[in-house]
């Protein structure tokens, strides 16, 4: 079914429609949810907000980007409206270019699990969730969503160039603390016993 033929039939009262639009872009809302508001008891309850508000809004849908593009757009003003009123919104954006880790990996993974490479693909998604929030959002969207820089300006409403500049800063962030990371003393020496 075409975006097209789908929202007609949700404009006229078609509830499963509306169900298999759900079902479609759920797996978006809630990554985008809990990557910019990174709590996972409200998620949820913010997830349904937001289809609430898809609903409420559907007939305001001109097809003038994809609907995808369209639903996180509205996530994504949701999701800063949240963090706007719980007062997590400045806190986050003054951290600025600086990434506060309070915990280093060795805390939580022996250097064995660091290197398995399952692990080191969880280590980096925990990275883009210590990003600060704008980061963390356009990441989010180009780099586990595949939305286009285009696409991410329509959603955010940031320019195009500063989501470019977003997205360069934060692959900056993150190089900086996996570099940190592969060389963490852990796993010097546990390369050291490994020799041996």
């Amino acid at each position: 079914m075409n975006e097209t033929d789908l929202i007609k039939q949700i404009l006229n009262g078609n509830t499963n429609a509306f169900g298999y639009l759900v079902n479609q872009h759920r797996q978006l809302v809630y990554h985008m949810v809990i990557r910019i508001v990174q709590q996972k008891e409200d998620a949820e309850d913010i997830c349904q907000e937001v289809f609430i508000k898809v609903f409420k809004n559907i007939n305001k849908f001109r097809g003038d980007a994809k609907l995808s593009t369209w639903i996180a757009s509205i996530a994504y003003n949701v999701c800063i409206n949240y963090l706007k009123k719980n007062n997590r919104y400045q806190k986050e954006e003054l951290v600025g270019d600086y990434l506060g880790f309070e915990k280093s990996f060795a805390d939580t993974n022996n250097p064995e699990d660091v290197i398995n490479k399952k692990e080191l693909k969880q280590a980096v998604l925990n990275l883009v969730e210590r990003l600060p929030v704008k980061y963390r959002t356009v990441v989010t969207l180009y780099h586990l969503e595949d939305f286009s820089y285009k696409e991410i300006e329509e959603i955010t409403k940031y320019p195009e160039g500063t989501v470019k500049n977003y997205i360069h800063r934060a692959r900056g962030l993150l190089k900086r603390e996996i570099e940190g990371l592969m060389n963490n003393d852990y796993l010097k020496c546990y390369e050291e016993l490994r020799r041996s």
